[in-house]
């Protein structure tokens, strides 16, 4: 395909869509360049200290605002990640919480993410304010990381002038080579540092995705639901520990189960009473734990006490889950105490309150009793099918061309949009790109949604479809 976009479209056929995916080489379209790259893109982890500007390096790195930044020490607490690109190349970056070696309570949560992150990178930037110099945490800091095989580049942050770039030659004394003097804040020394990086991030992930390891699966839901109990029905042993007394489970808890010929990795976490941002004390350190579970997850089965009428709090968690992009099975827990009125009430509440996620796959069990648990098994498995499914992009485009014929676009500012080309872009979830030329209406958007659906079985996962509209003043350009 020629870089003249209007000429390419007037090659096409008449309705403006490829069928073949051989025809499609926009080398400027983010993702254009395959899946795997786009799933398994090597990951930077930016540690330190609290308050030393890791926020604002990322930030400076992405080249936009993205991570919260404040002048006090402790405002990011989880590990994040964001797509970054330099010089052609992606790469990952996860900004991470202040790492103290010594913390107690909810900083040693944030700890511990920082650890995970490190854990898991392909190279490491340590950041320390150079205008304090090397403290003793930063040391400590340096005594993990010489230990690690990971590469480690470290960013001497806040220094504004040339004259300050001479005390980043204290930082030596760190034994993790030679400091990089940068300014977050103004960008200065941001490129070489960028250039440094991406000398020592490796071209693929150090790790890719073990195939055929056990699937990771998060039980989650509101207090009390019945996540414990579960865990030690299909655990076969009180892994966890159960009381009718609200939020017992505190940290999360893992077990290996063998169900149905297969490993498991099931994750017992805390219940989700409120909002994370509203929550305190223990409550919120339990939050955090739980959401970092759910990312680590594949599959996330949402108890909700079926005994009962669906909370906000059960429609709060689902939420997250949505957010998170996990497959999901909604496990209605307590069946057991359920009469027959109960059960007319459900299915009005079921149609109500779960509108949103008519895909997800639903099991009613007591993990009390051990009620129907087996069919957890085959609703995971067809849920993760799902999740890791993808579609050609012949065949998708074949089927959006009559999907589109039978029911164009509505107009949008007396015109109608055409789709030009649809790709997958991902998996896990599957993710699709739509490349048109005007917006489409979220109302079309889930119209398309519940076709692919339909066509394609998507039980039991979420799909995402993304629209990328060419902008006008680029085509006349490009004439």
């Amino acid at each position: 395909m020629s870089d003249n976009f209007e000429t390419d479209v007037a090659a096409l056929p008449g309705d403006g869509t490829w069928s073949d995916e051989t025809d499609w080489q926009l080398t400027d379209i983010e993702g254009a360049d395959g899946a795997a790259e786009v799933e398994h893109m090597p990951v930077l982890a930016i540690v330190g200290r609290p308050n030393v500007g890791k926020s604002t390096l990322v930030n400076r790195i992405l080249g936009r605002r993205e991570a919260v930044v404040e002048d006090i020490p402790g405002v990011t607490r989880d590990r994040v990640s964001y797509s970054a690109s330099w010089s052609g190349r992606r790469f990952t970056v996860v900004d991470t919480g202040g790492w103290e070696p010594d913390a107690k309570g909810l900083q040693q949560a944030v700890a511990a993410q920082a650890e995970l992150a490190m854990r898991t990178a392909d190279a490491i930037v340590v950041v320390v304010d150079a205008t304090v110099g090397a403290t003793a945490t930063d040391e400590a800091v340096a005594r993990v990381l010489r230990r690690s095989k990971t590469p480690v580049i470290l960013c001497a942050n806040k220094v504004d002038s040339e004259r300050a770039e001479a005390d980043t030659a204290a930082l030596w004394s760190l034994g993790l080579g030679e400091p990089h003097p940068v300014s977050a804040a103004h960008g200065r020394g941001a490129g070489d540092l960028l250039d440094v990086i991406l000398e020592k991030l490796p071209a693929t992930p150090r790790e890719a995705p073990v195939l055929g390891g056990p699937r990771r699966v998060a039980l989650v839901g509101k207090p009390n639901v019945g996540k414990s109990s579960l865990l030690n029905k299909l655990a076969g042993t009180e892994r966890s520990v159960v009381d009718n007394v609200a939020g017992t489970t505190v940290d999360p808890v893992d077990e290996i189960v063998e169900l149905g010929g297969k490993t498991w990795n099931f994750v017992d976490t805390a219940g989700l009473r409120r909002k994370v941002r509203t929550a305190s004390g223990h409550e919120y350190y339990a939050s955090l734990r739980t959401r970092a579970a759910l990312d680590a997850a594949e599959v996330a089965i949402l108890l909700i006490d079926a005994s009962e009428p669906i909370t906000e709090q059960d429609l709060r968690v689902l939420s997250l889950i949505i957010d998170s992009g996990r497959a999901l099975v909604i496990a209605f827990n307590k069946w057991d105490l359920v009469d027959e009125d109960r059960r007319y009430q459900l299915d009005k509440e079921i149609d109500r309150e779960l509108a949103r996620v008519p895909w997800a796959r639903r099991v009613n069990i007591s993990a009390s009793t051990g009620r129907s648990v087996q069919k957890l098994v085959p609703a995971m498995e067809s849920a993760l099918d799902a999740w890791d499914k993808r579609i050609s992009t012949g065949p998708l485009n074949s089927w959006l061309k009559d999907v589109i014929a039978a029911n164009p676009p509505p107009l949008r500012g007396g015109r109608q949009p055409r789709v030009m080309f649809a790709t997958q872009a991902s998996v896990r979830p599957p993710t699709f790109v739509l490349f048109t030329t005007g917006f489409l209406e979220a109302g079309y958007r889930r119209f398309l949604e519940r076709r692919l659906r339909e066509e394609f079985n998507f039980d039991g996962s979420p799909v995402r479809i993304n629209v990328r509209v060419r902008d006008k003043r680029e085509q006349r350009r490009k004439r």
